[in-house]
């Protein structure tokens, strides 16, 4: 009996019908709890109905029920990787990798997905590089392993795997963007022809539009083609908006919400935190320096980078309302007075181990942690924070001129140039606020200090962070450790001022721009 449901269940899988397969599996689970394979549809099928929480416990018992199944394994370890339990995720993965028949390319390179998602960027590369040399003839795989060596500063590797990937398919957008981004292009060695003649295919399909455009744009102005350059960025940019349906109006709300829900007060005002110095939070707005401020400080003997990691919001979301807590609906986020402020910097201190621990200090890189930058003063009192700042005009347009990940709805301000505008007006005004709960907490460091006074800046950072002077840090770009940031490419490099006044290249395209900040009091 159990055989035939298993069928029909996995067969409803199959067919993407989640509520018939939870039904299905859930029949079997009423007689067998233990059951592995009803265990491990209800968990895919409602990871599939982005309720990953919920399924956590299905996928557990089925890898436990049946630990030699490499297929259990690594659904599990991405489950674990999607809740941001990124210890667990490694484990699994590497359980899984273990299992795995030695020529079942397609679970290796997931398996590269969930190690790179781990931020166990050198097992990731390892696990590419076999799927790739067991299917050489897949895009996919190459494309995957072109974006591990990017990581590790390998470009000529990188380029290769990008054109073998569009050598087997010429269509996948996403490499002709990637392969735009690894140099600067000149007028002997670029790839504009070709981007060209591939946007008729590309119009219609919104994904493809915005790869190809965007790469137009890069590599036009790498040429000096800045006219050419910003109506492609206009035209890629401009293709997602209708989807994304991006709200000024509750944007706004969401940053008002923030620092109202903290109800910092005298009645909480005691409260401990988490007792630890480890970490440091470097944030800000996006593309404004903050990859260049972690690669001076990871190079530093005593601290190592974690990378651009979600594990405080997570563990924020969890403390203030568990899995129905959206963090991007003004309306969840309500009065935080009962958080247990220490049990939330504990619980985020754990979820970053393994990842963490080899040194004494680690940096937590994530630019939107700004949004919770009082909640992580309160959470983690001794642990240091450096708001990064540029020139707003550079800050905007550099944000409307890169493709963040368009999925994620903390970059959906990015794919026009005046909500760009008006979310930097809410970032300004968001971080003053903090300043005044946390007066003298929170290193304020602009880029433009960074890059025209580079050691005087590097001794506030290091001073800021109780570290003693190391050489190391002025040569930042000796530092070997990946970077998964739109800036790894850069950070390879030593101090540049190329990018000091970009602003000024587009500077009549701009106006609206320059009105609207000034508008709000912002000096540009």
């Amino acid at each position: 009996m159990h055989q035939k449901n298993i069928e029909q269940a996995i067969s409803a899988l199959n067919l993407g019908h989640w509520d018939n397969a939870i039904a299905l599996a859930s029949g079997i689970l009423d007689h067998s709890p233990l059951h592995p394979y009803a265990n491990f549809i209800s968990g895919i099928a409602l990871v599939e109905q982005q309720q990953t929480l919920k399924a956590l416990p299905y996928l557990r018992q089925a890898a436990e029920s049946d630990p030699l199944r490499a297929d259990f394994a690594l659904h599990l370890a991405r489950a674990y990787a999607s809740m941001q339990e990124l210890g667990a995720a490694l484990d699994e993965a590497q359980r899984a990798l273990s299992l795995m028949d030695a020529d079942d390319a397609l679970s290796i390179d997931t398996a590269g997905v969930v190690l790179t998602q781990c931020h166990a960027h050198d097992l990731a590369a390892k696990a590419f590089t076999r799927a790739v040399a067991i299917m050489p003839n897949n895009a996919g795989f190459r494309f995957n392993l072109g974006t591990s060596l990017t990581f590790f500063g390998d470009i000529d590797g990188a380029e290769r795997e990008f054109e073998a990937c569009l050598a087997l398919a010429p269509q996948h957008w996403k490499a002709h963007h990637s392969l735009s981004q690894l140099r600067r292009q000149t007028t002997e060695s670029n790839h504009i022809d070709r981007l060209i003649s591939l946007l008729p295919s590309a119009a219609g399909k919104i994904t493809a539009t915005v790869y190809m455009h965007m790469a137009a744009a890069k590599e036009l102005e790498d040429l000096g083609e800045h006219e050419k350059s910003f109506t492609h960025c206009v035209l890629g940019k401009s293709a997602p908006k209708q989807v994304l349906q991006y709200s000024r109006e509750k944007q706004q709300a969401l940053f008002d919400a923030l620092p109202a829900s903290f109800a910092f007060n005298s009645s909480h005002d005691h409260l401990p935190g988490f007792d630890t110095e480890a970490p440091i939070f470097i944030f800000g707005m996006p593309r404004t320096g903050t990859t260049l401020v972690d690669r001076i400080l990871s190079s530093h003997p005593l601290v190592q980078s974690a990378g651009e990691l979600y594990n405080f919001s997570s563990a924020w979301k969890r403390a203030m309302g568990g899995s129905s807590f959206s963090i991007f609906n003004p309306q969840d986020i309500l009065d935080a007075s009962s958080i247990d402020w220490r049990e939330l910097g504990k619980q985020y201190i754990a979820s970053t181990r393994p990842l963490t621990g080899q040194l004494p200090f680690f940096i937590d890189k994530l630019p939107h942690n700004f949004l919770y930058a009082g909640f992580i003063a309160r959470a983690l009192p001794k642990a240091k924070l450096i708001c990064v700042r540029r020139n707003p005009m550079d800050t905007c347009l550099s944000n409307f001129r890169q493709l963040f990940a368009p999925e994620s709805q903390y970059f959906d301000y990015s794919y026009d140039l005046l909500d760009t505008g008006h979310y930097y007006v809410l970032f300004d005004t968001l971080m003053a606020r903090w300043n005044e709960f946390f007066p003298g907490r929170i290193l304020s460091i602009n880029y433009e200090d960074i890059v025209t006074s580079q050691e005087l800046s590097t001794r506030r950072l290091l001073d800021h962070c109780d570290l003693n002077w190391d050489d190391a840090c002025l040569h930042f770009e000796k530092n070997t450790a990946p970077s998964t940031t739109a800036s790894a490419v850069q950070v390879r490099a030593p101090i540049y001022r190329s990018a000091l006044d970009r602003w000024k290249l587009y500077e009549r395209q701009l106006q609206p721009l320059k009105e609207l900040l000034t508008d709000a009091g912002i000096a540009v």
